[in-house]
């Protein structure tokens, strides 16, 4: 039985722990992956002036932005952290769920402006919303939350760090770009992307360039423009692991020749 992604390299660039459910998947679809981690995700730990904070009142939202964000939280948290809590992407949301939280409000589109198009969040005033995040990133959700009339307290609960490519990822990247099968980088985010560029040599940094890459967004495709990507870049719908493998199979459906 042939396999949507049969004949397929995938590099996978997420932090080894976030990584395994999407290669289970992909190598379930007939891909063979190269894991080659580009970042490494740190906790946070709350300082006493952001848990008196917390303790302040009582929260009428949670807003976790990630699957790490949740993790991160739950560690050093007591729960329910809110009244009613939400996940921005369906991958967050199942974290929650896993730890037995419910899940009040969930956009179909992982990315905070589906969140806040949901009519949950069209009108705050006087609510308490946590927002628990990662240190960094886009303002834009707790800017709009704000606007919108809501008391937001931003909980930095993990950190984004480089990590090195082990020498094993290195050949194991180097062998698959030297060879002529099918190759498609898979990145998340900008700084992935930036990362997997540096982390490889000058040789192999244009061979990569000339590959296809697979991004969650315009945003990520124009910077790969931008960092001099030639090869053909593919937006899928979000970075959820399901969105991601939907536009892997339809790029393999198109690269294979008429029957």
């Amino acid at each position: 039985m042939t396999l949507p992604l049969d004949g397929v390299t995938i590099v996978v660039t997420r932090p080894a722990a976030q990584a395994r459910r999407f290669i289970e998947l992909a190598r379930a679809d007939g891909a063979a992956c190269v894991p080659y981690p580009t970042l490494q995700i740190d906790r946070i730990a709350l300082d006493d002036a952001t848990r008196v904070q917390l303790r302040s009142r009582a929260w009428d939202w949670a807003i976790f932005t990630s699957a790490n964000a949740v993790e991160s939280a739950l560690e050093q948290c007591p729960t329910p952290l809110a009244a009613r809590h939400a996940a921005v992407g369906r991958a967050t949301a199942r974290t929650l769920e896993q730890h037995g939280i419910k899940v009040d409000a969930c956009p179909a589109s992982a990315s905070s402006e589906g969140l806040l198009e949901l009519p949950e969040f069209a009108a705050l005033a006087d609510l308490g919303v946590l927002l628990v995040k990662g240190r960094g990133g886009r303002e834009l959700l707790c800017d709009a939350l704000r606007a919108r009339g809501a008391d937001v307290l931003e909980l930095e609960v993990y950190r984004r760090s480089l990590t090195a490519p082990t020498a094993a990822a290195v050949a194991q990247l180097h062998d698959a770009l030297t060879s002529t099968a099918p190759l498609v980088a898979v990145v998340t985010s900008v700084e992935v992307l930036q990362s997997l560029l540096e982390g490889v040599d000058v040789d192999d940094q244009a061979r990569l360039r000339s590959r296809t890459l697979l991004v969650p967004g315009p945003r990520v495709a124009a910077a790969a423009v931008h960092l001099g990507w030639t090869g053909p870049v593919v937006a899928a719908v979000t970075a959820e692991d399901e969105a991601m493998l939907v536009a892997l199979r339809g790029l393999a459906a198109r690269s294979k020749p008429p029957a």
